[in-house]
């Protein structure tokens, strides 16, 4: 990776971490993108001090729940960056035990999860043409296949009631939704995008729920979950394989090739989902470049 440049959501803490870890230590240049600037300045300063094949550690400040910091976090790696040859969407939420909505009208879970992601890496997405062959990654997870049905017109629980665990579930789902749609849109262009699962994982996200709920996935994660190192497998070889050269808008699990559910492989909705996501985000004309 010597000699490329990677941006990593979220990548000061769980699967981002160790992501941005492996990553700096095969020689890239890893812009962490946090809300915590603090947090991830600490966590730069040791991912340079374990460097060893000259990978280098920036930081930069991001809240994908606020389109306002996307649109700013974009413009500072345009200005700054002239390659971005790997973009890992990775920073997520849990959804908060009530309905919070932001700023912009988005419920919270879904503008983190999806919203966000979904506008920058169309803000992103020149560059990262410029840059081919290049790789979108966004993290998704298993919990997708939780969902039967998926109203377009209700994604911020504008026409139903607000249930926990059904916005984390939703957002999911409209990640790899989001890559199949994306692939599509850059057939020829040389930028792949792929969406992944990666396994249920010993992480900080479970740590403010004390819901049932909760307390059972932390017990889960005791007894069953992979490490954080262990989560982040499937993030690195996506960004990194070869095996997946020019493979997209595929879903992955330790590494493979998997299905998703039947609901996230329907093509049709994930080109209404892309059509409503624009409209949520106000996509200008001039951000648009797929």
């Amino acid at each position: 990776m010597k000699g490329k440049t990677v941006v990593v959501t979220g990548g000061s803490a769980g699967i981002g971490l160790h992501t941005s870890e492996d990553l700096v230590r095969r020689g890239a240049r890893v812009i962490l993108a946090c809300r915590n600037l603090e947090k991830a300045c600490k966590v730069a300063a040791q991912l340079k001090a374990e460097a060893s094949q000259g990978g280098e550690v920036a930081v930069r400040r991001l809240d994908t729940s606020d389109l306002n910091s996307v649109r700013t976090f974009a413009k500072e790696i345009l200005d700054t960056e002239k390659h971005i040859h790997v973009l890992i969407n990775n920073a997520g939420i849990l959804e908060p035990p009530e309905k919070v909505m932001t700023n912009e009208g988005l419920e919270l879970t879904m503008a983190t999860n999806h919203f966000g992601h979904f506008i920058l890496t169309n803000l992103l997405l020149e560059r990262l043409k410029q840059s081919a062959p290049s790789r979108i990654v966004n993290v998704s997870s298993l919990r997708h296949a939780m969902v039967s049905s998926l109203d377009l017109n209700s994604l911020n629980f504008e026409k139903e009631v607000y249930r926990q665990r059904v916005p984390y579930n939703r957002s999911k789902l409209c990640n790899v939704l989001f890559s199949l749609e994306l692939a599509r849109r850059l057939e020829g262009s040389g930028v792949t995008a792929n969406s992944l699962h990666p396994g249920v994982v010993k992480t900080d996200i479970l740590i403010p729920y004390h819901t049932i709920f909760g307390r059972i996935m932390k017990l889960v994660s005791i007894l069953w979950a992979k490490d954080s190192e262990l989560g982040a497998q499937t993030n690195i070889y996506l960004a990194v394989s070869e095996e997946v050269e020019g493979v997209s808008g595929r879903y992955f699990t330790d590494c493979k090739q998997v299905k998703p559910s039947k609901l996230a492989r329907d093509k049709d909705l994930a080109k209404r989902l892309w059509e409503v996501s624009e409209k949520a985000v106000k996509l200008r004309p001039e951000e648009k470049f797929c």
